[in-house]
């Protein structure tokens, strides 16, 4: 899988091409679900319908509850499309995997785990 800024990574000090791969495809394949998941959150986010009629009192407080849920949830996928965005931006000019606060190579292990890490374990804490 190539990545929409064209060519193969930019391999970066201490990740092996293959490791490199393996996580830009990681953060493009999260990056596709999120897009997905924030569809599906906009379209709960829509106007809660407020006639009478349609639905009970408790059924609309629900709804609006659902609503406040889904904007919380939103601001949240928000937030993660940023990080992931920017470390694919990351990748593009040879700085992903290294930590923005100290330099230091952020080890594969983390970014396994969090692939849009832009700091080490050490600069988190």
């Amino acid at each position: 899988m190539s990545r929409k800024g064209g060519g193969p990574p930019r391999k970066t000090g201490h990740l092996s091409d293959t490791q490199l791969g393996e996580l830009s495809e990681e953060l493009l394949r999260q990056l596709e679900r999120l897009k997905k998941s924030m569809k599906i959150t906009d379209e709960a986010l829509r106007t809660v319908e407020l006639d009478q009629t349609a639905v009970g009192r408790l059924s609309r407080m629900d709804s609006l509850q659902n609503q406040a849920l889904s904007a919380g949830l939103r601001e949240r996928e928000a937030a993660r499309l940023g990080q992931i965005v920017a470390a694919l931006q990351r990748v593009d000019a040879g700085l992903y995997g290294t930590c923005a606060s100290c330099g230091a190579g952020i080890p594969f292990e983390r970014l396994f785990v969090f692939p849009e890490a832009p700091e080490c374990a050490s600069c988190v804490a």
